[in-house]
């Protein structure tokens, strides 16, 4: 299968082609065979080296409408000309680098993300890790992350991923001493977000008797967060 379609017609509406094509993806995330024939028919068009040229047009809409389509397509192969956009002048380029790279996922996308840390906001940069990184990338990161940052940021990462599987290791750095205070916090807040009430006792601990003030008062947001949870229809 070809689609008959233009570079010029896919970047004039990269928005609704972006959904379309994602939509379409999620749909047959269960079967990669279909995602391979999606991505396929955009390789023997031609589009999807049209879409690489595109990524470093001299014109930032070009720029942004190729990576919100190579993203939406998870062409795993532009990942180090969609890593170049992140330091592009044009907040809304490096904006669409961001999001496409987390739609992408991967080490390598994973890689680009936490290499950029320190330009990109936390929050931000939580939500594309949340989706660009897999299980073992999360592990690791938490195990030895870079610097602070990225420890808060992977720690918010399994919050939004709402990952029950890293309840134990959130509340034992909620509980450690040892770490960041803004990363403990940060700790307690993915905890009210996973919404699993095995930690309720743990973070009623905290919040009791936590020495540290932002620690306790986080600790207690997330447990009445749970407790609403436990007691929701």
């Amino acid at each position: 299968m070809s689609l008959n379609l233009t570079l010029s017609e896919l970047l004039a509406e990269p928005l609704p082609v972006a959904a379309v094509i994602a939509a379409a993806l999620r749909r047959a995330e269960t079967d990669l065979s279909a995602e391979w024939r999606v991505q396929d028919a955009f390789r023997r068009s031609g589009l999807t080296e049209d879409l690489f040229n595109a990524l470093v047009s001299p014109n930032p809409l070009t720029r942004l409408a190729a990576a919100r389509l190579c993203g939406a397509l998870r062409l795993s192969e532009s990942v180090p000309w969609v890593e170049d956009l992140l330091r592009d002048p044009n907040p809304k380029v490096k904006e669409a680098a961001i999001r496409a790279l987390g739609e992408l996922g991967g080490r390598r996308a994973v890689e680009a993300l936490i290499e950029a840390e320190s330009s990109i906001a936390i929050y931000r940069l939580a939500i594309a890790l949340s989706r660009a990184a897999s299980d073992i990338d999360i592990e690791s990161l938490m195990r030895q992350p870079k610097n602070e940052k990225v420890a808060i940021v992977t720690v918010l990462a399994c919050g939004l991923r709402a990952d029950e599987l890293r309840v134990p290791p959130l509340l034992g750095i909620a509980q450690d001493r040892r770490w960041p205070q803004r990363v403990r916090v940060a700790a307690c807040k993915s905890l009210g977000m996973i919404g699993d009430t095995s930690a309720m006792e743990g973070l009623g601990r905290l919040a009791d008797a936590d020495p540290v003030p932002a620690v306790k008062d986080a600790a207690g947001r997330a447990k009445q967060r749970l407790a609403r949870t436990q007691v929701a229809p």
